[in-house]
């Protein structure tokens, strides 16, 4: 995910705008390029969704995944053609058995947002999270994460105006009150 300074991944109004204007070098280090090679499923939220959409429509761009795409709502949402994209409310569990099968041993990313990433740690299904930070501050918007967790930093690097970070997810809200 890229996050803000101040620890957000959305403005208020779910805009990524203030992300696009940032430097990065396409071939750097924890490039995206590299990552999304190695994730055989996406997972992402409604808002998100509408989003990329969007930003499609505005710019011509297609579908940027190949992997096959989980959108959770419980709304109609308009597909995109060509794309393999699976609409759904089902709990994270369900979804995260049915992306991990289709991901056939590679990675499953939960792009965004936070909430949702948060429902997978809820659940125990979060083991890694990679953090773009960006040289912005937003004072509001969606939080990167909404939840307590421990974490264990694997990795630092820059890249161009980055921050990168990938962290180790060691506990999560439902056994932080538990003994180690």
């Amino acid at each position: 995910m890229a996050s803000t300074l101040d620890g957000f991944i959305a403005d208020p109004d779910d805009s990524l705008d203030w992300l696009l204007k940032q430097d990065i070098d396409e071939n750097g280090p924890m490039n995206y390029n590299a990552f999304i090679a190695e994730a055989g499923a996406v997972i992402m939220g409604a808002s998100t969704y509408e989003w990329l959409v969007k930003h499609q429509a505005g710019t011509g761009e297609k579908w940027p995944y190949t992997q096959p795409s989980w959108v959770f709502t419980h709304r109609t949402l308009p597909g995109v053609d060509g794309a393999d994209i699976r609409f759904t409310s089902a709990p994270a569990t369900e979804v995260h058995a049915a992306a991990t099968e289709a991901a056939n041993g590679r990675n499953v990313w939960v792009v965004g947002g936070g909430d949702l990433a948060g429902q997978f740690t809820d659940a125990g299904l979060l083991d890694e999270l990679m953090v773009s930070y960006a040289p912005v501050t937003l004072g509001a918007g969606a939080p990167l994460l909404p939840r307590r967790l421990d974490l264990r930093l694997r990795e630092t690097t820059r890249n161009a105006a980055f921050v990168m970070a990938h962290y180790e997810v060691i506990r999560t809200n439902a056994d932080i009150d538990q003994p180690r």
